[in-house]
């Protein structure tokens, strides 16, 4: 049974998130939702920097604000994945990007964390107030578009993208108070159990031990996955 959680990036994760990025290198996977992490690795602390500037960002067409958070593993404190949350849309991350990137590391992958990790990044979106928001991926990653679907995502549109990924792109809308707030996602008291159903073959028990807040310095939304 694994407890998984957001946390938001600090000191003593530099170890760990430089071990992260170098597992997709190291396989040559593509890097989604690390918030530019991989471009920082010589110099974490400027990472963390940047971060912080993010969150408080006034949106213009150059820039938004966004948060980004490690999905850690509590019982061993492992980062198994990243997400990357944009608070705002501009014209450019409308076209291609979408409100957020999440990725699970390459060793951690086919264990359902996925499912768990875009969930939390939407009750982050519930919390900054955003009520639908917008993803795209290469339309060749299954594992991906799967799991914005198992969630609730409507596919709007397919491009063929000839600037960035030259790939077939899709994009997907979710209704975030409408997954949020279905029958298998309703809210619970902090401390108690709720199982959840994600898709029809995996189920999740939530444990509410703190509630995700924009106020809070490290919100953390514990989940168990039962296999």
């Amino acid at each position: 049974m694994d407890r998984l959680g957001y946390v938001r990036p600090g000191p003593a994760h530099r170890e760990q998130a430089w071990e992260y990025i170098e597992e997709f290198l190291a396989c040559g996977s593509n890097i989604n939702g690390a918030g530019g992490l991989q471009k920082y690795l010589e110099d974490y602390p400027g990472w963390l920097d940047r971060l912080e500037v993010a969150r408080r960002q006034v949106p213009t067409e150059e820039a938004l604000p966004a948060e980004t958070f490690f999905l850690v593993r509590e019982g061993d404190g492992k980062i198994v994945g990243m997400a990357n949350i944009r608070l705002a849309l501009n014209e450019s991350q409308r076209r291609h990007g979408g409100h957020i990137g999440y990725s699970i590391r390459p060793t951690e992958r086919r264990k359902g964390y996925n499912k768990v990790n875009l969930y939390l990044a939407l009750l982050v979106c519930q919390a900054h107030g955003i009520k639908e928001v917008l993803l795209d991926c290469d339309a060749a990653n299954a594992g991906s578009y799967r799991t914005m679907e198992a969630l609730g995502g409507t596919l709007v549109r397919e491009y063929y993208d000839d600037e960035e990924d030259f790939c077939m792109t899709r994009v997907y809308t979710i209704d975030v108070p409408g997954c949020l707030c279905s029958s298998d996602f309703l809210p619970v008291p902090a401390g108690k159990v709720k199982t959840v159903r994600i898709s029809r073959a995996e189920k999740y028990e939530l444990f509410c031990l703190f509630t995700i807040a924009v106020e809070k310095k490290n919100p953390f939304c514990i989940w168990s996955h039962r296999r």
